[in-house]
């Protein structure tokens, strides 16, 4: 199962100013490479502050949502809130047959998946702003060894990155 962490960030590192922070800051081409990503993977994980931002769930996908709040149901087929592991997540979506999931954030998730290295690639879209605060794309210390796959300039302003992620004992 191939996890790729797909993020909007500013020139500063920043993935918003605060958990309330709605991501409206990123553009039409963005979003359109978001939509275009997550529906191609079929499945999307996100946390439980980044789908409240949201609002609902994204249509014509598997909406996963972290959550520690075991009371939180679902009123659509395509979401599901879940306290499972990353790990017990990617083999209930290897069963039902899905070979890719995008990681949306936030940076609590985010953490969560790099700590276990079960990210494999870091897709980031640049816009050109700074916030100067905010919040980071992972919450604690982490390290991953990445290697550069390709570049884009998307738009006027907006630059897309893709990176492999090195995992140890890789080669």
């Amino acid at each position: 199962m191939k996890v790729t962490l797909l993020m909007a960030i500013t020139l500063d590192g920043k993935i918003g100013k605060d958990s309330d922070h709605f991501p409206d800051w990123t553009g039409k081409t963005d979003k359109k490479l978001f939509v275009e990503l997550t529906k191609k993977a079929g499945v999307l994980i996100m946390g439980s502050k980044t789908y409240d931002t949201i609002g609902s769930p994204l249509p014509k996908r598997k909406n996963i949502i972290l959550t520690r709040n075991k009371e939180r149901k679902s009123e659509w087929e395509n979401l599901v809130f879940s306290d499972s592991t990353p790990k017990k997540i990617l083999e209930e979506l290897k069963k039902e047959g899905y070979q890719e999931v995008i990681l949306a954030g936030g940076a609590e998730i985010n953490s969560l998946f790099a700590r276990e290295n079960l990210i494999d690639e870091i897709i980031v879209t640049i816009s050109p702003l700074v916030f100067g605060a905010g919040i980071s794309l992972f919450t604690e210390d982490i390290s991953l060894n990445l290697e550069l796959k390709s570049t884009e300039k998307l738009d006027k302003n907006l630059i897309y990155a893709h990176y492999k992620v090195h995992k140890p004992n890789q080669k």
